[in-house]
Protein backbone atom coordinates (compact mmCIF):
# COMPACT_ATOMS: atom_id res chain seq x y z
CA UNK A 1 0.00 0.00 0.00
CA UNK A 2 2.74 2.35 0.93
CA UNK A 3 4.44 1.36 -1.91
CA UNK A 4 1.46 1.92 -4.15
CA UNK A 5 1.34 5.71 -2.79
CA UNK A 6 4.90 6.84 -3.45
CA UNK A 7 4.69 4.97 -6.86
CA UNK A 8 1.68 7.60 -7.35
CA UNK A 9 3.17 10.62 -5.91
CA UNK A 10 6.64 9.92 -7.97
CA UNK A 11 4.25 9.77 -11.36
CA UNK A 12 2.50 12.82 -9.90
CA UNK A 13 5.73 15.12 -9.05
CA UNK A 14 7.11 13.78 -12.65
CA UNK A 15 3.94 14.99 -14.49
CA UNK A 16 4.10 17.79 -12.33
CA UNK A 17 7.30 19.10 -13.34
CA UNK A 18 6.69 17.42 -17.24
CA UNK A 19 3.66 20.66 -17.42
CA UNK A 20 5.47 22.91 -15.75
CA UNK A 21 8.47 22.59 -18.00
CA UNK A 22 6.38 22.03 -21.18
CA UNK A 23 4.33 25.49 -20.52
CA UNK A 24 7.53 27.31 -19.89
CA UNK A 25 9.22 26.35 -23.10
CA UNK A 26 6.10 27.10 -25.15
CA UNK A 27 6.50 30.44 -23.71
CA UNK A 28 9.72 31.14 -24.54
CA UNK A 29 9.48 29.63 -28.32
CA UNK A 30 6.02 32.53 -28.64
CA UNK A 31 8.30 35.44 -27.21
CA UNK A 32 11.25 34.09 -29.78
CA UNK A 33 9.21 33.71 -32.50
CA UNK A 34 7.02 36.63 -31.78
CA UNK A 35 10.60 38.49 -32.12
CA UNK A 36 10.86 36.98 -35.50
CA UNK A 37 8.15 38.53 -36.19
CA UNK A 38 9.18 42.18 -35.45
CA UNK A 39 12.68 41.24 -37.30
CA UNK A 40 9.87 40.28 -40.27
CA UNK A 41 8.18 44.12 -39.81
CA UNK A 42 10.86 45.75 -40.27
CA UNK A 43 12.11 43.73 -43.26
CA UNK A 44 9.16 44.48 -44.95
CA UNK A 45 9.24 47.78 -44.38
CA UNK A 46 12.99 47.77 -45.94
CA UNK A 47 11.84 45.73 -48.77
CA UNK A 48 8.92 48.24 -49.70
CA UNK A 49 11.28 51.39 -49.36
CA UNK A 50 13.91 49.63 -52.06
CA UNK A 51 11.99 50.26 -54.81
CA UNK A 52 11.16 53.86 -54.48
CA UNK A 53 14.80 54.42 -53.76
CA UNK A 54 16.38 52.40 -56.67
CA UNK A 55 13.40 54.72 -58.87
CA UNK A 56 14.86 57.85 -57.38
CA UNK A 57 18.21 57.00 -58.30
CA UNK A 58 17.61 55.83 -62.13
CA UNK A 59 16.58 59.13 -62.77
CA UNK A 60 19.90 60.06 -61.56
CA UNK A 61 21.89 57.47 -62.27
CA UNK A 62 20.77 55.44 -65.88
CA UNK A 63 24.02 54.30 -66.97
CA UNK A 64 24.66 52.67 -63.53
CA UNK A 65 22.22 49.85 -64.28
CA UNK A 66 23.99 46.74 -63.04
CA UNK A 67 23.84 48.52 -59.88
CA UNK A 68 20.47 49.03 -59.90
CA UNK A 69 19.59 45.48 -60.90
CA UNK A 70 21.63 43.80 -58.48
CA UNK A 71 19.88 45.90 -55.55
CA UNK A 72 16.07 45.03 -57.20
CA UNK A 73 17.47 41.25 -57.49
CA UNK A 74 18.66 41.05 -53.57
CA UNK A 75 15.71 42.89 -52.64
CA UNK A 76 13.73 40.27 -54.42
CA UNK A 77 15.63 37.14 -52.83
CA UNK A 78 15.28 39.08 -49.61
CA UNK A 79 11.74 38.64 -49.78
CA UNK A 80 11.46 35.27 -50.90
CA UNK A 81 13.42 33.78 -48.07
CA UNK A 82 11.90 31.84 -45.69
CA UNK A 83 14.03 30.30 -43.01
CA UNK A 84 15.99 32.18 -40.56
CA UNK A 85 19.33 31.05 -42.69
CA UNK A 86 17.80 31.99 -46.24
CA UNK A 87 16.90 35.36 -44.66
CA UNK A 88 20.45 36.30 -43.10
CA UNK A 89 22.38 35.09 -46.20
CA UNK A 90 19.59 37.10 -48.41
CA UNK A 91 19.70 40.27 -46.04
CA UNK A 92 23.49 40.34 -46.08
CA UNK A 93 23.79 40.34 -49.60
CA UNK A 94 20.83 43.23 -49.35
CA UNK A 95 22.96 44.81 -47.95
CA UNK A 96 26.14 44.52 -50.06
CA UNK A 97 23.91 45.65 -53.13
CA UNK A 98 22.68 49.20 -51.00
CA UNK A 99 26.23 50.03 -50.03
CA UNK A 100 26.66 49.68 -53.90
CA UNK A 101 24.00 51.91 -54.34
CA UNK A 102 25.03 54.58 -52.10
CA UNK A 103 28.20 54.84 -53.19
CA UNK A 104 26.71 55.24 -57.20
CA UNK A 105 24.74 57.96 -55.27
CA UNK A 106 27.89 59.67 -54.02
CA UNK A 107 29.28 60.28 -57.83
CA UNK A 108 25.61 62.28 -58.67
CA UNK A 109 26.02 65.65 -56.71
CA UNK A 110 22.36 66.86 -57.85
CA UNK A 111 21.09 62.91 -56.63
CA UNK A 112 22.69 63.70 -53.56
CA UNK A 113 20.96 67.28 -53.34
CA UNK A 114 17.43 65.65 -53.84
CA UNK A 115 15.13 65.75 -51.23
CA UNK A 116 12.74 62.98 -52.02
CA UNK A 117 16.36 60.67 -52.14
CA UNK A 118 17.80 62.16 -49.27
CA UNK A 119 14.12 61.51 -46.78
CA UNK A 120 14.39 57.73 -48.73
CA UNK A 121 18.00 57.49 -47.36
CA UNK A 122 16.98 58.80 -43.46
CA UNK A 123 14.14 56.19 -43.35
CA UNK A 124 16.29 53.58 -44.99
CA UNK A 125 18.67 54.00 -42.30
CA UNK A 126 16.11 54.62 -39.09
CA UNK A 127 14.82 51.68 -40.66
CA UNK A 128 17.84 49.74 -40.26
CA UNK A 129 18.55 51.05 -36.34
CA UNK A 130 15.20 49.51 -35.74
CA UNK A 131 16.05 46.13 -37.12
CA UNK A 132 19.45 46.27 -35.31
CA UNK A 133 16.94 46.51 -32.24
CA UNK A 134 14.99 43.68 -33.53
CA UNK A 135 17.53 41.32 -34.11
CA UNK A 136 19.26 42.21 -30.45
CA UNK A 137 16.19 41.23 -28.84
CA UNK A 138 15.35 38.10 -31.03
CA UNK A 139 18.73 36.71 -30.59
CA UNK A 140 18.05 37.24 -26.72
CA UNK A 141 15.38 35.43 -26.62
CA UNK A 142 16.61 32.63 -28.65
CA UNK A 143 19.40 32.36 -25.78
CA UNK A 144 17.12 32.26 -23.41
CA UNK A 145 15.39 29.48 -25.46
CA UNK A 146 18.17 26.99 -26.02
CA UNK A 147 18.87 27.80 -22.52
CA UNK A 148 16.17 27.00 -21.27
CA UNK A 149 15.94 23.54 -23.08
CA UNK A 150 19.45 22.57 -21.88
CA UNK A 151 18.74 23.42 -18.23
CA UNK A 152 17.85 20.36 -16.07
CA UNK A 153 15.00 19.30 -15.92
CA UNK A 154 13.97 20.47 -18.77
CA UNK A 155 16.94 18.48 -20.71
CA UNK A 156 14.86 15.77 -19.39
CA UNK A 157 11.49 16.41 -21.48
CA UNK A 158 12.40 19.30 -24.15
CA UNK A 159 13.78 17.29 -27.38
CA UNK A 160 10.48 14.60 -26.34
CA UNK A 161 8.06 17.45 -26.04
CA UNK A 162 9.11 18.84 -29.62
CA UNK A 163 11.34 21.29 -28.97
CA UNK A 164 14.71 21.95 -30.33
CA UNK A 165 17.53 24.82 -30.35
CA UNK A 166 16.79 27.64 -32.56
CA UNK A 167 18.98 29.38 -34.96
CA UNK A 168 20.16 33.10 -34.15
CA UNK A 169 19.88 35.90 -36.74
CA UNK A 170 23.68 35.92 -37.29
CA UNK A 171 25.46 38.41 -39.28
CA UNK A 172 28.13 36.41 -40.27
CA UNK A 173 31.21 38.45 -41.68
CA UNK A 174 29.05 41.42 -42.14
CA UNK A 175 28.55 41.91 -38.68
CA UNK A 176 31.17 44.91 -37.89
CA UNK A 177 29.83 46.45 -40.84
CA UNK A 178 26.08 45.98 -39.56
CA UNK A 179 26.63 47.29 -36.42
CA UNK A 180 27.62 50.98 -37.70
CA UNK A 181 25.02 53.02 -37.94
CA UNK A 182 23.93 53.54 -41.41
CA UNK A 183 25.53 57.16 -42.51
CA UNK A 184 22.89 59.72 -43.76
CA UNK A 185 25.70 62.15 -45.75
CA UNK A 186 23.60 65.58 -46.73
Amino acid sequence: MIGLVVIVLIVAVVLFMTVGVYNRLVGLRQRANQAFADIDVQLRQRHDLIPNLVETVKGYATHERGTLEAVTAARNAAVAAGTVEGKVQAENALTGALRQLFAVAEAYPDLKANQNFLQLQGELADIENKLAASRRFFNSAVSEFNAAIQQFPAVLFARTLGFSERQFFDLGDDRATVAETPQVKF
